[in-house]
């Protein structure tokens, strides 16, 4: 008879956020497969926990999967856990709870802890429907076209950031959101956790402090303004190319942002046109 692989969620930060499920299975389990063992490491001896583990991140895991596998399949109970939170959200485990599925084996997932949920709830804004869409692209079109996408979504969407890349995300954010209510997390449920709240224009966003893990949450978009007049694209398009380029702040980016000031409009309503017209 095969074994199970339990799935534990554990703290993302404070080591009081595990449940007294999560650590009975990690002292129950064979082997605790871990994606840092130091860091997990931690957690055990908090806990006095002195089960076995195993390492298993996004580099081993096409070599570590068979080997659990087999382990699985030979009776063994495993314990999948990551950094922190629940494992396959942004990190690895899917890929092993998708082999142990498709090979018959038991998977036991065991609720707890999440940063992504920790964020949407503290950030007050409605959360059906609620979107995660774990890190965004570094760069060029994909990374253009999510945040094109985002911009255009009509509900609450969460996701994550590195500390390096936080500042550059947010001067994004500004462009392509406008006054759209954003809530930037950082630290969550550690001892300097802070929120901040505010239009992803609003320059006082900038000044969170750059450390740290982030997860930032999108409020859906304020209802229409009928006031309002669209312009047409040709229109949108004569005015971005009345500007010259290469003297403009920040490039085409900064041009469209100049151009969305001038006309009364968002960004992504600027960058809609200069798609659709391919200029």
């Amino acid at each position: 008879m095969s074994g199970t692989l339990s799935v534990v969620a554990t703290p993302i930060g404070n080591l009081e956020d595990i449940t007294l499920r999560a650590l009975r299975v990690l002292r129950e389990a064979q082997v605790i497969a871990a994606e840092d063992t130091r860091r997990t490491a931690k957690l055990l001896s908090h806990y006095g926990i002195q089960t076995p583990m195993l390492s298993f991140h996004s580099h081993n895991a096409r070599a570590r999967t068979p080997q659990l596998l087999s382990r699985l399949a030979a009776g063994a109970h495993v314990a999948l856990v990551t950094d922190a939170g629940t494992p396959g959200i942004s990190d690895p485990g899917v890929e092993l709870v998708e082999a142990c599925r498709h090979h018959g084996i038991s998977v036991d997932p065991l609720p707890g802890a999440s940063a992504s949920l920790t964020a949407a709830v503290g950030s007050g804004f409605p959360l059906n429907p609620l979107t995660f869409c774990g890190f965004p692209p570094l760069k060029g079109r994909a990374r253009h076209a999510w945040l094109s996408s985002l911009a255009a979504s009509t509900g609450t969407t969460v996701f994550f950031e590195a500390p390096h890349r936080i500042e550059a995300t947010l001067r994004d954010l500004a462009l392509f959101l406008g006054n759209r209510t954003i809530c930037v997390a950082r630290e969550l449920t550690k001892t300097h956790q802070e929120f901040k709240v505010g239009a992803a224009n609003d320059p006082s966003i900038l000044s969170i402090t750059r450390k740290g893990e982030f997860s930032i949450v999108v409020a859906p978009p304020e209802p229409a303004d009928t006031s309002l007049v669209d312009r047409p694209d040709a229109e949108i398009v004569s005015v971005f190319l009345s500007f010259d380029q290469p003297l403009a702040s920040g490039g085409r980016r900064g041009v469209a942002a100049l151009v969305a000031k001038q006309l009364g409009l968002s960004v992504n309503r600027v960058y809609q046109a200069i798609e659709r017209t391919k200029i």
